[in-house]
């Protein structure tokens, strides 16, 4: 569940900005959070994490492993310029954000892998070999 604090007059100093040209809300007010989309599959040797990252550096990407819990996170760097003969805006946003995933039994946490391309991350978790066939155990 995302907790969101609660500004009671937050709609009027929106509009107090807009008309003063007061830029200086806090950080606080200016970094939100959001909620990448994940999708999980489970391939006959691994499974696979896929995390829509659009606009997140590699270098703004985070993966811990703790209690067989793996935690990606990271943070959102948006910046957006129009300049035009007689305008300019600039905008830049942040957000934060956490998934965390609770690992099978049979998952191999000593070969983790994770590559980030093109706005996506991917993380494969390979599985532990199984025993092949069955084996006979001579009672004594």
């Amino acid at each position: 569940m995302l907790l969101t604090p609660y500004y009671p007059f937050k709609e009027i100093r929106e509009i107090e900005n807009r008309l003063f040209g007061n830029r200086s809300a806090t950080s606080e007010e200016n970094v939100s959070t959001f909620t990448p989309s994940v999708n999980t599959r489970e391939g006959e040797f691994a499974y696979h994490v896929d995390v829509d990252l659009p606009g997140v550096k590699k270098e703004d990407i985070k993966i811990d492993l703790k209690e067989n819990v793996l935690t990606i996170r990271g943070e959102r760097h948006t910046k957006e310029e129009i300049k035009q003969e007689d305008y300019y805006r600039i905008e830049t946003r942040f957000g934060k954000f956490s998934r965390s995933f609770t690992l099978p039994d049979d998952a191999d946490i000593e070969n983790i892998d994770a590559s980030s391309e093109n706005g996506v991350l991917e993380v494969i978790i390979p599985k532990l070999a199984k025993a092949k066939g069955t084996k006979s155990i001579a009672v004594k």
